[in-house]
């Protein structure tokens, strides 16, 4: 069943990898766009993580010691900063794909666990498709991945 050209919202995935680019330039080679509804877009959706899970601790508190409680916006903000730097990269790449291609997008950015967010994204914006690379595990890797530590 062909879809392509009925479709009114494609939501591609992206996280920086070349993978994921490639999804991106597959969707927009391979999929088309209703052409009866001015509201058709194709959508970069980028999930950036929290600050608690970029640093590997939870958000604001020192990382080297001290009273649990205490905050360090200093920190919180650099980590968040560091983050938004790694954000714009990854959708600036996107965005050159999709110039090279002549296809406008819109891109959204959210915050959070991306096996939730790229879910509530997709359910959000009413997508017809989701489109996401695959890092391709081999059936080993695949296993040792279900495997508890």
């Amino acid at each position: 069943m062909d879809v392509s050209g009925s479709l009114n919202c494609v939501v591609v995935a992206v996280d920086g990898s070349e993978v994921s680019m490639e999804a991106l330039r597959w969707a927009l080679d391979n999929l088309k766009l209703s052409s009866s509804s001015s509201d058709s877009s194709f959508v970069v959706l980028h999930v950036q993580p929290s600050p608690s899970v970029a640093a590997g601790v939870s958000p604001g508190t020192i990382p080297f010691g001290g009273p649990s409680g205490l905050e360090v916006p200093a920190f919180t903000a650099a980590i968040e900063q560091h983050q938004k730097r790694i954000t714009d990269t990854i959708l600036e790449h996107a965005n050159q794909i999709c110039a090279e291609k002549s296809v406008n997008v819109k891109t959204q950015v959210v915050i959070g666990d991306p096996k939730y967010k790229i879910c509530e994204a997709v359910e959000n914006l009413h997508a017809d498709l989701l489109v996401m690379g695959s890092r391709a595990y081999g059936r080993i890797k695949r296993y040792q991945s279900l495997l508890p530590l």
